[in-house]
C-alpha cells in the first residue's frame, strides 16, 4: 500500500523543551489514530518534519501545522507517494539535530529554501538508518 510522504520545514516560535514535549504527546496520540508515522528534527531555529500515511490524513495534519502560530515560515519541501514508510514504528520520532544537518549559518543563508525536494527527502532517508538520538537544542548550535 502506497503512502503519502510530506516534508516541511519551519522556524519554531515560542518553544521550549516542556512545550515541545506537550506537542509531541498530542501529535503522537493523533497520529496513532490517523495511521500517520514520521520524524521530527528540531532545534531552536529549525523544525524539519516528515509525515507519512494516508493522503487525506497527512494533508489534514499539514493543514493544522499551517494554521499553528507556533510555526513561522512554513515551507513545503517535498511531497510524494512512497511504496513503504521510512518510520513505520514511530507515530513521531523525535531526534536531536544530527551533526551532518545544516549549520546555523547555513540556515541563515537560505539552506532550506535552496534545498531541492530530493535533498529534503534524503535527510529523512538518512535519519531512518541512524539510531534514535533524543534531545533538543534550543540554544545556539555550533557546527
Amino acid at each position: 500500500m502506497r503512502v503519502l510522504q510530506l516534508v516541511y520545514a519551519s522556524r519554531p516560535f515560542g518553544f521550549d523543551a516542556g512545550a515541545l514535549e506537550d506537542i509531541l504527546a498530542i501529535a503522537r496520540h493523533r497520529n496513532a489514530q490517523d495511521d500517520i508515522t514520521g520524524a521530527l528534527i528540531c532545534r531552536h531555529d529549525l523544525f524539519m518534519q516528515l509525515l507519512e500515511g494516508p493522503r487525506a490524513k497527512v494533508t489534514a495534519a499539514f493543514g493544522r501545522i499551517l494554521r499553528d502560530d507556533r510555526h513561522v515560515e512554513v515551507s513545503l519541501l517535498w511531497s510524494g507517494d512512497a511504496a513503504a514508510r521510512l518510520f513505520p514504528d514511530w507515530t513521531m520520532r523525535d531526534d536531536a539535530v544530527p551533526s551532518w544537518m545544516w549549520s546555523r549559518e547555513a540556515l541563515a543563508a537560505g539552506a532550506v529554501a535552496g534545498a531541492t525536494a530530493e535533498e529534503a527527502r534524503q535527510v529523512f532517508v538518512r535519519l531512518a538508518r541512524e539510531p534514535h538520538r533524543q534531545g533538543y537544542v534550543f540554544q545556539a548550535t555550533r557546527h
